[in-house]
Protein backbone atom coordinates (compact mmCIF):
# COMPACT_ATOMS: atom_id res chain seq x y z
CA UNK A 1 0.00 0.00 0.00
CA UNK A 2 2.96 2.24 1.06
CA UNK A 3 4.42 1.88 -2.11
CA UNK A 4 0.78 2.23 -4.00
CA UNK A 5 0.52 5.45 -2.31
CA UNK A 6 3.88 6.91 -3.48
CA UNK A 7 3.03 6.51 -7.07
CA UNK A 8 -0.52 8.33 -6.61
CA UNK A 9 1.30 11.01 -4.84
CA UNK A 10 3.55 11.54 -7.78
CA UNK A 11 1.11 11.56 -10.15
CA UNK A 12 -0.62 13.88 -8.39
CA UNK A 13 1.96 16.35 -7.94
CA UNK A 14 3.10 15.65 -11.63
CA UNK A 15 -0.61 16.45 -12.90
CA UNK A 16 -0.44 19.82 -10.37
CA UNK A 17 2.83 21.05 -11.49
CA UNK A 18 1.51 20.57 -15.09
CA UNK A 19 -1.98 22.60 -14.65
CA UNK A 20 -0.37 24.57 -12.61
CA UNK A 21 2.38 26.06 -15.30
CA UNK A 22 -0.53 25.68 -17.66
CA UNK A 23 -2.65 27.99 -15.68
CA UNK A 24 0.32 30.63 -15.45
CA UNK A 25 0.95 30.14 -19.32
CA UNK A 26 -1.30 33.33 -20.06
CA UNK A 27 -1.33 35.99 -22.85
CA UNK A 28 1.47 38.70 -21.28
CA UNK A 29 0.10 42.37 -20.97
CA UNK A 30 0.45 45.15 -22.95
CA UNK A 31 0.20 48.63 -23.20
CA UNK A 32 0.34 49.44 -26.73
CA UNK A 33 -1.47 52.94 -28.54
CA UNK A 34 -3.49 52.92 -31.14
CA UNK A 35 -1.03 53.44 -34.27
CA UNK A 36 -1.61 57.02 -36.24
CA UNK A 37 -3.11 56.45 -39.60
CA UNK A 38 -0.75 56.20 -42.75
CA UNK A 39 -2.15 58.29 -45.22
CA UNK A 40 -0.18 58.02 -48.99
CA UNK A 41 -1.81 57.34 -52.26
CA UNK A 42 -2.70 53.90 -52.70
CA UNK A 43 -3.91 54.07 -56.07
CA UNK A 44 -0.71 55.09 -57.48
CA UNK A 45 1.21 52.55 -55.40
CA UNK A 46 -1.09 49.98 -56.81
CA UNK A 47 -0.46 51.66 -60.31
CA UNK A 48 3.75 51.30 -59.88
CA UNK A 49 3.09 47.68 -58.42
CA UNK A 50 0.94 46.83 -61.62
CA UNK A 51 3.74 48.38 -64.35
CA UNK A 52 6.43 46.29 -62.70
CA UNK A 53 4.55 43.19 -63.07
CA UNK A 54 3.65 43.87 -66.88
CA UNK A 55 7.43 43.13 -67.43
CA UNK A 56 8.55 39.87 -67.80
CA UNK A 57 12.30 39.40 -65.75
CA UNK A 58 12.46 35.52 -65.57
CA UNK A 59 15.42 34.46 -64.61
CA UNK A 60 16.67 31.04 -65.48
CA UNK A 61 19.39 28.66 -64.47
CA UNK A 62 19.96 28.99 -68.27
CA UNK A 63 21.12 32.97 -68.50
CA UNK A 64 21.08 32.03 -72.08
CA UNK A 65 16.99 31.58 -72.09
CA UNK A 66 16.91 34.94 -70.14
CA UNK A 67 14.97 37.73 -71.88
CA UNK A 68 17.55 40.31 -71.23
CA UNK A 69 14.75 43.23 -73.19
CA UNK A 70 12.26 42.48 -70.37
CA UNK A 71 15.01 43.76 -67.58
CA UNK A 72 16.28 46.66 -69.21
CA UNK A 73 12.46 47.83 -69.71
CA UNK A 74 12.04 47.57 -65.92
CA UNK A 75 15.08 49.31 -65.42
CA UNK A 76 13.88 52.24 -67.62
CA UNK A 77 11.00 52.29 -65.80
CA UNK A 78 11.83 52.56 -62.37
CA UNK A 79 12.92 56.23 -62.51
CA UNK A 80 9.89 57.18 -64.21
CA UNK A 81 7.74 55.30 -61.55
CA UNK A 82 9.53 56.61 -58.69
CA UNK A 83 10.98 59.41 -59.51
CA UNK A 84 11.53 61.59 -55.90
CA UNK A 85 13.53 58.43 -55.32
CA UNK A 86 15.97 58.57 -57.82
CA UNK A 87 16.51 62.42 -57.41
CA UNK A 88 17.17 61.78 -53.49
CA UNK A 89 19.20 58.14 -53.69
CA UNK A 90 21.97 56.78 -54.96
CA UNK A 91 22.15 53.95 -57.21
CA UNK A 92 24.74 51.31 -57.28
CA UNK A 93 24.50 48.82 -60.02
CA UNK A 94 26.61 45.11 -59.31
CA UNK A 95 27.14 42.42 -61.22
CA UNK A 96 24.25 39.52 -61.48
CA UNK A 97 21.53 42.53 -61.42
CA UNK A 98 21.85 43.60 -57.91
CA UNK A 99 20.67 46.99 -57.35
CA UNK A 100 21.69 49.33 -54.15
CA UNK A 101 20.17 52.10 -53.46
CA UNK A 102 21.40 54.56 -50.75
CA UNK A 103 18.54 57.04 -49.04
CA UNK A 104 21.18 58.77 -46.35
CA UNK A 105 19.90 59.72 -43.51
CA UNK A 106 20.75 62.38 -41.21
CA UNK A 107 22.92 60.78 -38.49
CA UNK A 108 25.95 58.10 -38.50
CA UNK A 109 24.32 55.05 -36.78
CA UNK A 110 23.62 51.80 -38.62
CA UNK A 111 21.50 51.68 -41.28
CA UNK A 112 18.83 49.66 -42.31
CA UNK A 113 18.55 47.30 -45.10
CA UNK A 114 15.36 47.05 -46.71
CA UNK A 115 15.57 44.03 -49.56
CA UNK A 116 13.14 42.19 -52.42
CA UNK A 117 13.90 40.26 -55.44
CA UNK A 118 12.46 41.58 -58.58
CA UNK A 119 12.97 38.17 -60.71
CA UNK A 120 10.28 35.57 -60.75
CA UNK A 121 10.14 32.18 -61.68
CA UNK A 122 8.47 31.11 -65.29
CA UNK A 123 5.14 30.46 -66.05
CA UNK A 124 2.90 28.02 -68.22
CA UNK A 125 0.92 30.67 -69.53
CA UNK A 126 -1.88 28.36 -70.76
CA UNK A 127 -2.84 27.42 -67.40
CA UNK A 128 -3.44 30.92 -65.82
CA UNK A 129 -6.80 32.52 -66.14
CA UNK A 130 -5.53 35.81 -66.94
CA UNK A 131 -2.04 36.36 -68.69
CA UNK A 132 -0.11 36.21 -66.18
CA UNK A 133 2.52 39.24 -67.50
CA UNK A 134 -0.45 41.67 -68.46
CA UNK A 135 -0.96 43.03 -64.67
CA UNK A 136 -4.83 42.78 -65.60
CA UNK A 137 -6.76 43.98 -62.38
CA UNK A 138 -10.27 43.14 -61.67
CA UNK A 139 -12.50 42.96 -59.24
CA UNK A 140 -10.27 44.28 -56.41
CA UNK A 141 -7.42 41.92 -57.60
CA UNK A 142 -4.37 42.14 -59.48
CA UNK A 143 -3.05 39.52 -61.32
CA UNK A 144 0.48 38.54 -62.65
CA UNK A 145 3.54 36.63 -61.78
CA UNK A 146 5.36 38.40 -59.12
CA UNK A 147 2.36 39.68 -57.51
CA UNK A 148 3.32 38.07 -53.94
CA UNK A 149 6.88 36.68 -54.73
CA UNK A 150 8.12 39.35 -54.79
CA UNK A 151 7.20 42.65 -56.56
CA UNK A 152 4.76 44.07 -54.30
CA UNK A 153 7.35 44.19 -51.55
CA UNK A 154 9.92 45.94 -53.84
CA UNK A 155 7.02 48.50 -54.80
CA UNK A 156 6.17 48.63 -50.64
CA UNK A 157 9.94 49.64 -50.40
CA UNK A 158 10.04 52.03 -53.41
CA UNK A 159 6.42 53.55 -52.94
CA UNK A 160 7.21 53.85 -49.29
CA UNK A 161 10.18 55.66 -49.68
CA UNK A 162 9.12 58.09 -52.77
CA UNK A 163 5.46 58.78 -50.55
CA UNK A 164 8.21 60.23 -47.29
CA UNK A 165 10.72 62.10 -49.32
CA UNK A 166 7.52 63.80 -51.48
CA UNK A 167 6.63 64.79 -47.85
CA UNK A 168 10.08 65.97 -46.83
CA UNK A 169 10.92 63.29 -44.67
CA UNK A 170 14.96 62.40 -43.72
CA UNK A 171 15.04 59.22 -41.79
CA UNK A 172 17.58 59.43 -38.71
CA UNK A 173 20.25 57.00 -40.34
CA UNK A 174 21.02 55.59 -43.88
CA UNK A 175 18.15 53.42 -45.49
CA UNK A 176 19.48 51.20 -47.94
CA UNK A 177 17.41 49.13 -50.48
CA UNK A 178 18.92 46.04 -51.56
CA UNK A 179 17.43 44.09 -54.46
CA UNK A 180 18.44 41.08 -56.57
CA UNK A 181 17.56 40.08 -60.09
CA UNK A 182 18.36 36.26 -59.85
CA UNK A 183 17.13 35.31 -56.40
CA UNK A 184 14.77 32.33 -57.66
CA UNK A 185 17.94 31.04 -59.16
CA UNK A 186 20.16 31.44 -56.32
CA UNK A 187 22.26 34.17 -57.99
CA UNK A 188 25.50 36.04 -56.82
CA UNK A 189 23.49 40.13 -56.99
CA UNK A 190 22.74 39.56 -53.19
CA UNK A 191 26.25 38.24 -52.48
CA UNK A 192 28.19 41.05 -54.27
CA UNK A 193 25.85 43.75 -51.89
CA UNK A 194 26.79 41.89 -48.97
CA UNK A 195 30.57 41.75 -49.69
CA UNK A 196 30.46 45.67 -50.38
CA UNK A 197 28.92 45.79 -47.27
CA UNK A 198 31.36 44.22 -45.69
CA UNK A 199 33.83 45.53 -47.43
CA UNK A 200 33.05 48.84 -46.28
CA UNK A 201 32.60 48.08 -42.52
CA UNK A 202 28.91 48.67 -42.65
CA UNK A 203 26.53 46.82 -39.90
CA UNK A 204 22.53 46.74 -40.29
CA UNK A 205 20.96 47.82 -37.51
CA UNK A 206 18.14 46.00 -39.27
CA UNK A 207 17.81 43.64 -42.34
CA UNK A 208 14.09 43.25 -43.62
CA UNK A 209 13.49 40.39 -46.62
CA UNK A 210 11.12 37.97 -47.85
CA UNK A 211 9.86 35.60 -45.16
CA UNK A 212 6.69 34.82 -42.74
CA UNK A 213 3.75 37.28 -43.40
CA UNK A 214 0.23 37.42 -41.98
CA UNK A 215 -1.41 34.15 -41.76
CA UNK A 216 -4.66 32.55 -40.25
CA UNK A 217 -5.14 28.42 -39.46
CA UNK A 218 -1.18 28.25 -39.46
CA UNK A 219 -1.01 27.44 -35.45
CA UNK A 220 -2.38 24.39 -33.37
CA UNK A 221 -5.61 25.91 -31.71
CA UNK A 222 -5.02 29.67 -32.83
CA UNK A 223 -7.57 30.49 -35.61
CA UNK A 224 -7.16 34.75 -35.54
CA UNK A 225 -4.48 36.05 -37.69
CA UNK A 226 -0.68 35.54 -36.60
CA UNK A 227 2.42 37.68 -37.93
CA UNK A 228 5.33 35.12 -38.61
CA UNK A 229 8.99 37.15 -38.64
CA UNK A 230 11.37 34.66 -39.88
CA UNK A 231 14.98 35.15 -37.23
CA UNK A 232 16.21 32.22 -39.33
CA UNK A 233 15.98 30.11 -42.13
CA UNK A 234 16.72 26.38 -42.50
CA UNK A 235 20.01 25.30 -44.66
CA UNK A 236 19.16 23.29 -47.45
CA UNK A 237 21.21 20.68 -49.34
CA UNK A 238 20.23 18.08 -52.61
CA UNK A 239 21.95 14.58 -52.08
CA UNK A 240 22.35 12.20 -54.33
CA UNK A 241 22.56 8.57 -53.44
CA UNK A 242 23.47 6.26 -57.11
CA UNK A 243 23.75 2.75 -57.33
CA UNK A 244 25.60 0.74 -59.62
CA UNK A 245 25.41 -2.74 -61.42
CA UNK A 246 26.85 -4.51 -64.39
CA UNK A 247 23.35 -3.99 -65.80
CA UNK A 248 22.20 -7.06 -68.25
CA UNK A 249 18.79 -7.71 -69.98
CA UNK A 250 15.39 -7.70 -67.31
CA UNK A 251 14.63 -10.93 -67.99
CA UNK A 252 16.87 -12.85 -65.89
CA UNK A 253 17.23 -10.22 -63.14
CA UNK A 254 19.43 -10.61 -60.04
CA UNK A 255 18.51 -10.07 -56.68
CA UNK A 256 19.02 -6.53 -55.56
CA UNK A 257 19.08 -4.28 -58.98
CA UNK A 258 19.56 -0.86 -58.40
CA UNK A 259 16.69 0.33 -58.27
CA UNK A 260 15.73 -1.86 -55.40
CA UNK A 261 18.49 -1.01 -53.46
CA UNK A 262 17.68 2.48 -53.75
CA UNK A 263 13.31 2.02 -53.18
CA UNK A 264 14.92 0.35 -49.90
CA UNK A 265 16.99 3.50 -48.86
CA UNK A 266 14.20 5.49 -49.26
CA UNK A 267 11.79 3.41 -47.37
CA UNK A 268 14.49 3.86 -44.83
CA UNK A 269 14.92 7.35 -44.47
CA UNK A 270 11.10 7.83 -44.96
CA UNK A 271 10.77 5.73 -41.89
CA UNK A 272 13.62 7.35 -39.94
CA UNK A 273 13.33 10.86 -39.74
CA UNK A 274 15.80 13.05 -38.61
CA UNK A 275 15.63 13.91 -34.31
CA UNK A 276 12.94 16.36 -33.23
CA UNK A 277 14.81 20.06 -32.30
CA UNK A 278 13.00 22.91 -30.68
CA UNK A 279 15.32 25.58 -31.67
CA UNK A 280 15.11 28.90 -30.02
CA UNK A 281 13.46 30.58 -32.84
CA UNK A 282 10.25 27.47 -32.55
CA UNK A 283 10.88 28.07 -28.62
CA UNK A 284 9.77 31.81 -29.23
CA UNK A 285 6.94 31.04 -31.67
CA UNK A 286 5.43 28.33 -29.16
CA UNK A 287 5.87 31.03 -26.22
CA UNK A 288 4.19 33.63 -28.05
CA UNK A 289 1.38 31.74 -29.88
CA UNK A 290 0.98 28.74 -27.74
CA UNK A 291 -0.31 31.63 -25.06
CA UNK A 292 -3.73 32.40 -27.47
CA UNK A 293 -4.05 28.36 -28.32
CA UNK A 294 -6.92 25.84 -26.79
CA UNK A 295 -6.66 24.46 -23.88
CA UNK A 296 -5.11 21.09 -24.50
CA UNK A 297 -2.24 23.05 -27.00
CA UNK A 298 -1.34 25.54 -23.95
CA UNK A 299 -0.89 22.61 -21.86
CA UNK A 300 1.57 21.02 -24.28
CA UNK A 301 3.66 24.14 -25.24
CA UNK A 302 3.61 25.17 -21.37
CA UNK A 303 5.10 21.65 -20.21
CA UNK A 304 7.29 21.10 -23.12
CA UNK A 305 9.84 19.74 -20.56
CA UNK A 306 7.66 16.64 -20.38
CA UNK A 307 5.33 16.83 -23.41
CA UNK A 308 8.28 17.07 -26.44
CA UNK A 309 7.66 13.72 -27.11
CA UNK A 310 3.59 13.97 -27.87
CA UNK A 311 4.73 16.84 -29.91
CA UNK A 312 7.37 14.88 -31.67
CA UNK A 313 4.90 12.20 -32.41
CA UNK A 314 2.23 15.17 -34.12
CA UNK A 315 4.41 16.48 -35.74
CA UNK A 316 5.50 13.16 -37.74
CA UNK A 317 1.90 11.91 -38.21
CA UNK A 318 1.13 15.48 -39.55
CA UNK A 319 3.74 16.53 -41.59
CA UNK A 320 3.57 19.66 -43.07
CA UNK A 321 4.47 23.13 -41.80
CA UNK A 322 4.56 22.21 -38.09
CA UNK A 323 6.73 19.12 -38.71
CA UNK A 324 9.29 21.11 -40.61
CA UNK A 325 9.78 23.81 -37.93
CA UNK A 326 10.77 21.05 -35.48
CA UNK A 327 13.28 18.80 -37.38
CA UNK A 328 15.50 18.43 -40.55
CA UNK A 329 13.24 17.22 -43.63
CA UNK A 330 13.70 14.73 -46.44
CA UNK A 331 11.53 14.84 -49.83
CA UNK A 332 12.42 12.32 -52.44
CA UNK A 333 12.16 14.56 -55.71
CA UNK A 334 14.19 12.86 -58.34
CA UNK A 335 15.24 9.59 -60.18
CA UNK A 336 16.77 7.91 -62.88
CA UNK A 337 17.25 4.39 -64.11
CA UNK A 338 17.97 2.39 -67.68
CA UNK A 339 17.24 4.27 -70.99
CA UNK A 340 14.61 1.15 -71.91
CA UNK A 341 12.08 -0.59 -70.79
CA UNK A 342 14.08 -3.85 -70.01
CA UNK A 343 17.11 -3.32 -69.60
CA UNK A 344 18.65 -3.79 -65.88
CA UNK A 345 20.18 -0.19 -64.77
CA UNK A 346 24.40 -0.03 -64.65
CA UNK A 347 23.61 2.96 -62.88
CA UNK A 348 20.16 4.28 -61.13
CA UNK A 349 20.19 7.58 -59.06
CA UNK A 350 17.87 8.93 -56.64
CA UNK A 351 17.68 12.45 -55.32
CA UNK A 352 16.05 14.11 -52.29
CA UNK A 353 15.83 17.86 -51.33
CA UNK A 354 16.99 18.36 -47.51
CA UNK A 355 16.09 21.23 -45.51
CA UNK A 356 18.20 21.67 -42.39
CA UNK A 357 16.71 22.08 -38.64
CA UNK A 358 19.45 24.98 -37.49
CA UNK A 359 20.29 22.08 -35.26
CA UNK A 360 21.86 19.97 -37.99
CA UNK A 361 24.52 20.34 -40.79
CA UNK A 362 25.27 19.23 -44.15
CA UNK A 363 27.89 17.13 -43.15
CA UNK A 364 25.59 15.60 -39.88
CA UNK A 365 22.80 14.81 -41.81
CA UNK A 366 25.05 13.13 -44.40
CA UNK A 367 26.14 11.19 -42.18
CA UNK A 368 22.83 10.50 -40.48
CA UNK A 369 21.34 9.09 -43.97
CA UNK A 370 24.27 7.26 -44.50
CA UNK A 371 23.98 5.26 -40.98
CA UNK A 372 20.16 4.98 -41.72
CA UNK A 373 20.37 2.95 -45.27
CA UNK A 374 23.11 1.05 -44.18
CA UNK A 375 24.29 0.37 -47.68
CA UNK A 376 27.64 0.01 -48.82
CA UNK A 377 26.34 -0.21 -52.33
CA UNK A 378 25.27 3.36 -52.18
CA UNK A 379 27.42 6.25 -52.98
CA UNK A 380 25.86 9.52 -51.63
CA UNK A 381 26.61 12.96 -53.12
CA UNK A 382 25.90 16.35 -51.95
CA UNK A 383 25.03 18.03 -55.34
CA UNK A 384 24.21 21.27 -53.87
CA UNK A 385 23.56 22.55 -50.75
CA UNK A 386 23.32 25.77 -47.94
CA UNK A 387 24.35 25.72 -43.98
CA UNK A 388 21.12 26.77 -42.13
CA UNK A 389 21.24 31.06 -41.13
CA UNK A 390 22.67 32.22 -38.03
CA UNK A 391 19.64 32.62 -35.68
CA UNK A 392 18.89 36.68 -35.34
CA UNK A 393 18.15 38.55 -32.11
CA UNK A 394 15.09 39.58 -30.98
CA UNK A 395 16.07 41.67 -27.83
CA UNK A 396 16.87 44.55 -30.02
CA UNK A 397 15.47 47.51 -31.06
CA UNK A 398 15.79 46.37 -35.12
CA UNK A 399 13.40 43.55 -34.44
CA UNK A 400 10.89 45.70 -32.22
CA UNK A 401 10.81 48.55 -35.10
CA UNK A 402 9.49 45.43 -37.16
CA UNK A 403 7.15 44.15 -34.82
CA UNK A 404 5.85 47.89 -34.42
CA UNK A 405 5.61 48.34 -38.17
CA UNK A 406 3.96 44.86 -38.38
CA UNK A 407 1.15 45.91 -35.15
CA UNK A 408 0.16 49.19 -36.90
CA UNK A 409 -0.17 48.08 -40.23
CA UNK A 410 -1.95 44.51 -39.11
CA UNK A 411 -4.08 45.43 -35.75
CA UNK A 412 -4.99 42.81 -33.90
CA UNK A 413 -2.55 40.18 -35.62
CA UNK A 414 -0.54 37.63 -33.24
CA UNK A 415 3.09 38.72 -34.25
CA UNK A 416 5.92 35.86 -33.43
CA UNK A 417 9.10 35.16 -34.28
CA UNK A 418 9.82 31.62 -36.43
CA UNK A 419 11.90 29.48 -38.29
CA UNK A 420 11.81 29.88 -42.43
CA UNK A 421 11.47 26.84 -43.48
CA UNK A 422 12.65 28.22 -47.50
CA UNK A 423 15.40 29.68 -48.52
CA UNK A 424 15.73 33.87 -49.52
CA UNK A 425 18.71 36.28 -50.48
CA UNK A 426 19.10 37.42 -46.77
CA UNK A 427 21.13 34.30 -45.46
CA UNK A 428 23.73 36.20 -46.97
CA UNK A 429 23.64 39.20 -44.34
CA UNK A 430 24.40 36.55 -41.77
CA UNK A 431 27.95 37.24 -41.57
CA UNK A 432 27.66 41.01 -41.36
CA UNK A 433 25.21 40.92 -38.85
CA UNK A 434 22.71 39.27 -36.13
CA UNK A 435 19.43 41.30 -37.05
CA UNK A 436 18.16 39.60 -40.03
CA UNK A 437 14.34 39.68 -39.70
CA UNK A 438 12.03 37.41 -43.09
CA UNK A 439 9.07 38.87 -43.52
CA UNK A 440 6.24 39.34 -46.66
CA UNK A 441 4.86 42.55 -45.83
CA UNK A 442 0.93 40.69 -46.86
CA UNK A 443 -1.87 39.14 -45.45
CA UNK A 444 -2.52 35.55 -47.52
CA UNK A 445 -4.92 33.10 -47.52
CA UNK A 446 -4.04 29.83 -48.39
CA UNK A 447 -5.62 29.74 -51.34
CA UNK A 448 -3.03 32.98 -52.08
CA UNK A 449 0.11 31.09 -50.67
CA UNK A 450 -0.68 28.23 -52.67
CA UNK A 451 -0.25 30.18 -55.91
CA UNK A 452 3.37 31.69 -54.51
CA UNK A 453 5.61 29.80 -57.81
CA UNK A 454 2.61 28.22 -59.50
CA UNK A 455 -0.55 29.16 -61.57
CA UNK A 456 -3.00 32.75 -61.06
CA UNK A 457 -0.39 34.73 -58.70
CA UNK A 458 -2.48 37.22 -57.88
CA UNK A 459 -2.58 39.89 -54.69
CA UNK A 460 -5.97 41.59 -53.79
CA UNK A 461 -5.44 45.44 -53.72
CA UNK A 462 -6.09 45.94 -50.11
CA UNK A 463 -3.21 43.88 -49.53
CA UNK A 464 -1.06 45.29 -51.81
CA UNK A 465 -1.73 48.75 -50.14
CA UNK A 466 -0.97 47.46 -46.60
CA UNK A 467 2.17 46.16 -47.84
CA UNK A 468 3.08 49.72 -49.29
CA UNK A 469 2.04 50.79 -44.90
CA UNK A 470 4.53 48.78 -43.55
CA UNK A 471 7.29 49.85 -45.42
CA UNK A 472 6.49 53.35 -44.31
CA UNK A 473 5.66 52.82 -40.98
CA UNK A 474 9.31 51.21 -40.22
CA UNK A 475 11.10 53.79 -42.52
CA UNK A 476 9.70 56.24 -39.97
CA UNK A 477 11.74 54.18 -37.27
CA UNK A 478 14.87 54.20 -39.05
Amino acid sequence: MIVLYVILGIIAAFLAVVLIRTAQFTVKPVNKEKPADVDFDREKSLATLQALIQCKTVSSYTPETEDNAEFDKLYALLPQLYPHVFATCTLTKFPDRGLLFRWGGKGHGNPAVLMAHYDVVPVNEDAWEKPPFAGILENGVLWGRGALDTKVTFNGILSGAEHLIAQGYVPDNDIYFAFSGGEEVNGAGAVHIVDWFEKNGITPELVVDEGGAVVEDIFPGVTGPCALIGIAEKGMMNLEYKALSNGGHASAPRPHTPLVELADACTKVENHPAKFHITKPVAEMFDTLGRHSSFVYRMIFANLWCFSPVLDMICKKSGGELNALCRTTVAFTQTSGSSAPNVIPPQATLVSNIRLNPADSVASETAYIKKVIDNDKIELTVAHSMEPSPISRTDVPGYARVVNAVEGTWQGALVAPYLMVQCSDSRHYGRISDRVYRFSAMDLTAEERGTIHGNNERIRVEAAGRATEFFIRLMLQC
